[in-house]
């Protein structure tokens, strides 16, 4: 099962964050269809938000198809949008980390590598827009 975790000092809504996260792990092949997301009050319990912020992320969630809600039971993940195994993705974990021990073997903290990671990304992305 899935744990969220909400970072406070991102600027993004806390019920971005949850289905954001639920999207990348259906990405990643981390859930599949059939699994079931936390209770809404496992969440709540494990987020100290509001009830209504975990149901919203789950509201969106489903809108999208991802998800069904089970009145009575739960929320359970109803597509797959995995682009590969998670197999597949693991030389390219190993790399990653490989670097992630660089970058803080050069000093660079959370804040930096993530600026770097993502300016790097959206520079390369927009690189291949003519």
């Amino acid at each position: 099962m899935i744990e969220f975790y909400l970072d406070g000092e991102s600027g993004v809504s806390a019920y971005r964050q949850i289905a954001r996260q639920v999207r990348h792990a259906l990405t990643l092949g981390m859930l599949n269809r059939g699994d079931q997301l936390p209770t809404v009050k496992e969440a709540v319990a494990q987020l100290a938000v509001n009830p209504n912020t975990v149901l919203k992320a789950y509201r969106e969630l489903e809108r999208d198809g991802l998800v069904e809600a089970r009145p009575g039971v739960g929320t359970f993940v109803s597509a797959s949008i995995s682009t590969a195994t998670i197999a597949a993705h693991a030389p390219l974990r190993r790399e990653l980390q490989r670097w992630l021990r660089s970058a803080r073997a050069a000093g660079l903290d959370d804040a930096s590598v993530e600026a770097l990671l993502l300016t790097t990304f959206h520079n390369e992305a927009s690189e291949g827009v003519a």
